[in-house]
């Protein structure tokens, strides 16, 4: 089936995805850790071998471990921008910027082919891990683009245990914009954070975004509705 988005070079689009039958696929540690590593180094078409030390680096330490000419390689070849995200049991979420013609599409093969031979091999499992293509939503106002940040912020709220302490959910970006940029260059959410004077203005707006409050035909309610076809 064909893509109805077309990505056009610098703008800014929702990408998300949902397993396949709303099983989790994230169910420990590394398998978030190893989903994230692909989210933050895969923005370059770069190889990357032993992943699993990588991995294992991070359960103990809260961090990768790549040189930092490995770093620096991502940064100047990235075919896409991270902006924000937010990995859940079920499902992920992320603002991205097309870099280069088709980046994005690449980027999103590469991370969940790549992610679901990693969890079919882990766990013995067969047949398709996502719920098909992924969806890709055009970001075209700045109101959109804020109300957008605050849902996938705001997303953890799902989970039982974690809600109203979205912002120490460890495995979204939130607390990358509020305390402190864990990701260094590798995470870019000025196109968010310039709107607002400081960071915890921006923490606010994100605590007190509603569904009473949000822009009619928000990105949000897009969706909504996507995740669940």
């Amino acid at each position: 089936m064909r893509r109805k988005t077309k990505f056009i070079q610098d703008s800014y689009y929702h990408i998300c995805n949902r397993s396949n039958d709303e099983r989790p696929i994230f169910l420990d540690e590394r398998d978030y850790a190893r989903f994230l590593f692909f989210i933050l180094f895969y923005q370059a078409s770069i190889p990357f071998y032993n992943i699993s030390r990588q991995i294992s680096y991070f359960v103990k330490h809260s961090m990768f471990n790549l040189s930092t000419d490995a770093l620096k390689k991502v940064i100047a070849m990235r075919r896409v921008e991270l902006n924000i995200f937010t990995i859940m049991p079920n499902h992920f979420h992320l603002l991205v910027q097309e870099k280069t013609n088709k980046g994005i599409s690449l980027y999103l093969q590469r991370l969940q082919n790549g992610y679901a031979k990693y969890f079919n091999t882990k766990y013995k499992k067969r047949g398709h891990l996502f719920q098909g293509a992924f969806r890709a939503i055009p970001v075209e106002t700045d109101e959109q683009l804020l109300y957008l940040s605050a849902y996938i912020h705001r997303n953890p709220r799902e989970i039982k245990e974690w809600e109203n302490k979205e912002l120490k959910y460890f495995w979204s970006s939130y607390q990358d914009l509020v305390v402190k940029n864990r990701w260094d260059k590798l995470l870019r959410p000025n196109i968010i954070l310039d709107q607002f004077p400081n960071a915890n203005a921006y923490d606010e707006f994100v605590k007190t975004s509603t569904a009473k409050t949000k822009p009619k035909k928000s990105l949000v309610e897009i969706t909504e509705n996507l995740l669940l076809e």
